[in-house]
């Protein structure tokens, strides 16, 4: 059982929403300067969320400055650097129990962070599958690098070689409702209010 007085923190992957380096798969359907302005709507989206779950949050960040982002949303948000490496080895460097989001979810509410919270009570792990076969959350009681080590990042077997990895060292996660992630202009079709 985890430490029930010790409440897993919610780790936001993000980077500054600057044209060009923002959501660059969505730059040909709405321009950069559409691309970054969409990308600030959807982690301003998930920062809300963050703090409406209670849960203790971060911003892990990448591609611009802690100050900025403490500009951004306030002196009071904790703005930690991801550091060098692969999205895999950035994620592995997160200290358990944590929950790792991105923003790219707009389903992705406090109510299912807190049960992610809650799955890891009795699970090792927990994992909300993407529908584009990537996950948009996991969550562990321990760092498990080799869980992140090697994955050919961004393609649709992400979530199987994850449940594999997982299977193969007898850990069981619990898994969350399957949600769709906003990476492509197709994506978009999903959410006319974020355009």
């Amino acid at each position: 059982m985890a430490d029930p007085g010790r409440s897993p923190k919610l780790v936001i992957f993000a980077r500054l929403p600057v044209p060009g380096k923002a959501k660059t798969r969505l730059i040909p359907a709405l321009g950069e300067e559409g691309a970054a302005r969409l990308y600030a709507r959807l982690l301003n989206r998930t920062v809300e969320e963050a703090k409406t779950s209670g849960l203790p949050f971060q911003l892990r960040v990448t591609g611009g400055e802690c100050a900025a982002f403490r500009e951004l949303y306030g002196e009071d948000i904790q703005v930690v650097e991801q550091g060098p490496g692969d999205l895999g080895e950035r994620m592995a460097r997160v200290e358990g129990p944590s929950l790792i989001i991105g923003s790219d979810c707009p389903g992705m509410t406090a109510p299912l962070i807190r049960a992610a919270a809650g799955a890891l009570d009795d699970r090792s792990v927990v994992i909300g599958p993407a529908t584009d076969g990537g996950y948009y959350l996991i969550g562990f009681r321990e760092q498990l690098p080799w869980l992140f080590a090697d994955m050919e990042w961004s393609t649709s077997t992400v979530f199987a070689e994850t449940l594999a990895r997982l299977a193969a060292r007898g850990l069981g996660p619990a898994v969350l409702p399957e949600l769709s992630d906003i990476d492509t202009p197709e994506d978009l079709a999903s959410w006319p209010e974020l355009q």
